[in-house]
C-alpha cells in the first residue's frame, strides 16, 4: 500500500509540473482588461477556467491528500523490533560460588 501511494505521489507531482508549464500565464490577458486589444476569451480574462486549469486543480488535490496520508502512515507505522523475534533460551551469569572470582572478599583488618 505505501508503495503504491508513493508511486501515485510521484506520477501526479510529475503531471502538475507538466500541466502547469503547459498553461499559458495569467498575465498575458491583462492587458484586454484595460482596453489593450481584444480578449480571447469570452468571459474577459477572469472567464471560467480552462479544461487544464480543472485538471490542475484535480491533480493538486490528488497530490495534497497523497501528502497527508503518506505523511501520516509513515509517522504512524510500528517500531521497527516489533516484527522481530525474541530468543528462544534467557541465559543467565553464574554466580562465583568458590571466591575464587576477581570480585573483592569482604575481609577487616
Amino acid at each position: 500500500m505505501y508503495v503504491f501511494l508513493a508511486v501515485v505521489h510521484v506520477v501526479a507531482c510529475i503531471m502538475l509540473i507538466l500541466i502547469v508549464l503547459l498553461q499559458r500565464g495569467r498575465g498575458a490577458d491583462m492587458g484586454a482588461v484595460f482596453g489593450g486589444g481584444s480578449s480571447q476569451t469570452i468571459f474577459g480574462s477572469s472567464g471560467p477556467g480552462t479544461f487544464l486549469g480543472k485538471v490542475t486543480a484535480v491533480i493538486a488535490a490528488v497530490f495534497m491528500i497523497t501528502s497527508l496520508w503518506l505523511a501520516y502512515s509513515y509517522t504512524h507505522k510500528g517500531s521497527v523490533m516489533e516484527g522481530s523475534a525474541r530468543p528462544a533460551v534467557e541465559q543467565t551469569v553464574p554466580n562465583d560460588q568458590g571466591g575464587t572470582g576477581n570480585t573483592p572478599q569482604n575481609t577487616k583488618q
